[in-house]
């Protein structure tokens, strides 16, 4: 098991560094080539052309839409990884029943098929409490020791065990929570952008309309797409915290059943 984690770990640390670069690639790709396309404005001219439809106007929010799309595709990447990474951190089954199960065996003294649970198990209260029940092995034939020591070597094993598993858990969400800020700075960025825009077509003596109207579009649009990323970050983030909230009460609960059996039967 400690193999696959160790490649779990390695995967999701390099995954930022290969997903945000392509992730902005592919939204300059978007920008240029889906939205910017001369069929999406009057005379196919994406310059100075009219947009006539909802592509083309989004294309008229500027060089800062592509960050912007980059950013969503970033929230939405980084939501699929981190559900494959908890839902693999779950392990199989039902947590709750699997730690019943593995209090029972233990009760009835059967330490190797309460092992052999938890590797069937694969996930990080498996992890942990199979580091629990080895030490709790080597313990129960450990004769140079007293009652608290053992007690105590055993909880430090669990406790070091439950650090290994926890970063696992919560990897990768700072992207999340960054995005969440990130998407509406980025966002007001362009809104500020357009409205510059905007204010320049009208100091002109006669407004533009062409150029108010492009001015505005660009507001509005940076406006939108950095609230939208914004928003599902910050809903993203919160769904993964309450989720790792409950599973580290799970390892929690489970470390305190091996320890407390211990101390029962010995």
């Amino acid at each position: 098991m400690s193999s696959q984690k160790s490649g779990g770990l390695n995967f999701s640390s390099i995954f930022p560094y290969i997903a945000i670069p392509v992730a902005i690639v592919v939204g300059v790709l978007i920008f240029v080539y889906a939205l910017g396309s001369p069929s999406n404005f009057e005379g196919n001219d994406p310059i100075l052309g009219h947009p006539h439809n909802l592509m083309g106007t989004v294309y008229k929010g500027g060089w800062i839409v592509p960050l912007l799309i980059a950013t969503n595709i970033i929230v939405i990447t980084f939501f699929f990884e981190r559900l494959i990474s908890l839902f693999q951190s779950r392990g199989k089954g039902n947590v709750d029943t699997f730690i019943r199960n593995i209090r029972g065996l233990l009760n009835q003294g059967k330490i190797d098929e309460a092992i052999a649970a938890c590797d069937k198990q694969k996930g990080s209260v498996g992890a942990v409490m199979r580091a629990g029940l080895d030490k709790y092995k080597a313990l129960s034939s450990e004769t140079s020791m007293d009652k608290e020591s053992k007690v105590t070597a055993l909880k430090q094993e669990l406790e070091e065990a439950t650090s290994l598993e926890l970063p696992m858990l919560s990897k990768n969400l700072s992207v999340l929570s960054t995005c969440a800020s990130l998407g509406v700075l980025i966002g007001l960025l362009g809104t500020v952008s357009g409205m510059i825009k905007s204010f320049q077509a009208m100091s002109a003596g006669v407004p533009d309309p062409a150029q108010l109207s492009v001015g505005i579009s660009e507001a509005l649009i940076n406006t939108f797409l950095g609230i939208a990323a914004s928003a599902l970050a910050i809903l993203f983030f919160n769904f993964f915290s309450n989720r790792i909230d409950a599973l580290t009460y799970g390892i929690d609960e489970a470390g305190f059943s091996v320890a407390q059996t211990f101390a029962a039967k010995h």
